[in-house]
């Protein structure tokens, strides 16, 4: 079983303070709402299923604090960060699509068509690889790569770092965070230290794991077995409902060119067409589904699964078909949706 997340947001040490920028324009000061840290990070209670998720790791050169949370809120909604002023990183990753966008494959700036979906985000900074294929061994490395990327298109970071630090309020804010004003180096900084403190665990299934016997239908308890019959929890482990491994599904294997996945990072032939695989939290609001969106349900995309997925010769011999009835099908659908997280998408004030 599976025991409560700890998603609990502590104020930390200002409770419902406020972060007043050393800034007067025609508005007067800038004033930006402190954003909520997660409860003790390092140490997350109930983050142990499996040892790799005992504790959030936190680079020594970016220590998450408030204020660095804050400013990085701002960036991550602020489409002056991308390269024609179009979206930000909120634009891929909207609460009410489960912190994606909706879409089969992202579209970045200069509406530019890219290859892959966009992935959830809720407990990033538990993972330790990131991208479906994993090239980014942190979140600052994958938050400059989505950034100068197709994501943001921001080819020339330095010049949107120029236009920042043009900025009064955000100037200010990047000297009181670093000591510094804006750069190429920690404005991915403070984009990763805003997305730490995208933790969930407020779902109905975790209140009922705490103990709320109302808090889940009795469908959801016998989709839940169903979910450890048919091996589910192999893959979809713990808390994070996530193994954060990489696993060829059949996905895109049937195309001329199939996306190779993990190969191109590892140049491994068994990582032929191998995804990271996907946290099941908010999962009924993330369709479609998988690295290339081409499933567009959650009833399909479990039906595809529950039958092993699609052969090929790099499939993961860990999925083995499991028949199940329509009845433990909507069962399961119904398991699933209790695992919907609640979302505060409201955007920050920008300077």
């Amino acid at each position: 079983m599976t025991r409560r997340l700890p998603i609990v947001l502590s104020l930390v040490a200002l409770a419902a303070a406020v972060l007043v920028v050393a800034c007067v324009g025609a508005g007067g000061p800038f004033r930006a709402e402190l954003v909520e840290l997660p409860a003790d990070p390092s140490s997350p209670e109930g983050y142990a299923p499996l040892d790799r998720y005992a504790a959030m790791v936190i680079p020594a050169d970016n220590p998450l604090t408030a204020e660095a949370a804050t400013l990085g809120k701002q960036l991550y909604h602020d489409t002056r960060l991308s390269g024609d002023g179009s979206r930000s990183c909120y634009s891929c990753h909207v609460c009410e699509k489960g912190l994606t966008d909706g879409l089969p494959v992202a579209i970045g700036a200069f509406n530019k068509t890219l290859t892959r979906s966009s992935p959830t985000l809720w407990n990033i900074g538990f993972h330790s690889e990131f991208y479906w294929d994993g090239r980014a061994k942190s979140l600052e490395a994958q938050a400059f790569a989505a950034w100068k990327g197709g994501n943001m298109g921001a080819s020339d970071p330095q010049a949107v770092v120029d236009a920042l630090n043009a900025i009064p309020a955000y100037l200010a804010q990047f000297e009181a965070v670093y000591g510094e004003a804006a750069s190429v180096d920690n404005v991915p900084k403070a984009l990763a230290s805003y997305m730490r403190t995208i933790v969930g665990g407020e779902t109905a299934w975790d209140r009922w794991q705490a103990g709320d016997a109302s808090a889940v239908s009795e469908a959801a308890k016998r989709g839940y077995q169903v979910f450890q019959e048919a091996r589910c929890v192999l893959c979809h482990v713990g808390v994070l409902f996530t193994d954060q491994q990489f696993h060829n599904v059949g996905i895109g294997m049937a195309a001329d060119s199939p996306d190779v996945g993990r190969f191109k990072v590892t140049g491994l032939e068994q990582h032929t067409g191998a995804f990271k695989t996907p946290t099941l939290r908010d999962i009924s609001q993330s369709a479609p589904y998988f690295h290339d969106g081409s499933v567009a349900t959650l009833e399909e995309a479990v039906r595809f699964m529950l039958a092993g997925g699609a052969p090929n010769p790099h499939l993961d011999p860990a999925l083995k078909p499991y028949e199940a009835t329509d009845a433990q099908v909507a069962d399961l659908l119904a398991f699933l949706e209790t695992l919907d997280e609640p979302c505060d998408g409201s955007a920050p004030r920008l300077p």
